[in-house]
């Protein structure tokens, strides 16, 4: 994970990002805010070649815009409703901190303007009386600064913990938005925006990468004959699998239905099918059991595409490789690893 922005640099990407949307008349709500930032930062070459391009032509940010900027580009979507609530939750402690810390700003002045007149009368030579009066007063005063100072101690404090709270609320939302709820892997929107990542990475780095598309053999069959909830079982124990095999650099996702993807950056083609191998092989030795009867009910086996970025490829044109890689392996009988170099254009087309 990149750490945090410096003070320095969070600074001026805030200040820039707010003078932005003020020239483009984009209201600074926490989902827009979080854009800008984004943009100005330098974060997303995606999110930066869009707002480019809108400049470039012309187009008003509108709350259409806005809306659409923050669907495609949010690190993760969110529950809408249940994300504003937090927003406006986390600015309202913002409002709470900033109210704090203008009112010790006041409190700090009124105590700097009673030293400067403690000093004024210091220097007119006070007698001994006054001088008393002088010093009481100076320790009234401290002594109100002090518990200004308890106070706002308490209440950042509070603020803090609040904040922090929220945070992890919204570390929890994220998660789920991305995360396929059976599986527990990266869903298909994690999945599309961690391959556009991997494909923009690696054409700047000139490193290979590779993608694995995979499907449990006669799902359907399964799942007709022996009911869903054994054919969620089968679906965790392929996940299970792909959580074992992938390094931590790698992505596994649910793809879709009884389908997995597995992006694998630096990753040659070749070493891609020794990985799909391995997947293949830890799958298919398993038993299943119906653990209420005991009934033994078979192996579950996969068919894995793998393919290799080229010069001219985007997402899609990979994904579709890898995918008749796969489609491949299903009609030379399953149970397989092909990878495009095995690929025969000329062969016709299989359905699952």
């Amino acid at each position: 994970m990149k750490s945090p922005d410096s003070l320095d640099v969070a600074s001026h990407c805030a200040r820039a990002s707010l003078a932005m949307m003020e020239r483009h008349k984009v209201p600074p709500h926490p989902e827009n805010y979080a854009i800008w930032y984004a943009y100005v930062a330098g974060r997303n070459p995606e999110l930066t070649a869009a707002i480019d391009e809108i400049l470039r032509s012309g187009k008003k940010f509108t709350a259409k815009v806005n809306e659409d900027l923050y669907e495609r580009f949010a690190v993760f979507p969110q529950d809408s409703v249940e994300l504003r609530e937090v927003g406006m939750r986390v600015e309202e402690a913002v409002g709470r901190v900033l109210e704090f810390l203008s009112n010790a700003n006041q409190g700090t002045a009124n105590y700097g303007a009673v030293l400067e007149d403690f000093s004024g009368k210091l220097a007119d030579g006070p007698s001994a009386a006054s001088l008393t009066e002088l010093v009481a007063s100076i320790l009234d005063e401290t002594k109100v600064m002090s518990e200004l100072n308890q106070q706002l101690e308490q209440r950042l404090e509070n603020s803090s913990n609040e904040i922090a709270r929220l945070r992890n609320h919204l570390d929890d939302l994220k998660r789920e938005a991305s995360t396929d709820a059976l599986t527990q892997l990266a869903n298909r929107k994690l999945f599309d925006h961690s391959l556009n990542l991997a494909v923009l990475d690696a054409k700047a780095s000139d490193a290979p990468l590779s993608l694995l598309m995979i499907d449990i053999d006669h799902f359907k069959q399964f799942n007709d004959t022996y009911g869903h909830q054994l054919g969620d079982q089968v679906l965790k124990l392929v996940a299970r699998s792909l959580t074992e095999i992938a390094q931590s650099k790698d992505t596994a996702a649910r793809y879709g239905g009884e389908e997995f993807a597995v992006i694998l950056p630096a990753t040659p083609l070749e070493k891609s099918v020794e990985v799909a191998e391995i997947i293949r092989n830890q799958v298919s030795t398993k038993r299943l059991t119906n653990r209420r009867t005991g009934q033994v009910l078979g192996q579950v086996t996969l068919s894995i595409g793998a393919a290799l970025l080229n010069e001219d490829d985007g997402a899609d044109t990979l994904v579709h490789r890898a995918d008749e890689a796969m489609y491949l392996a299903k009609r030379n009988g399953r149970n397989q690893v092909k990878s495009e170099a095995d690929l025969d254009r000329g062969a016709p087309p299989l359905t699952k």
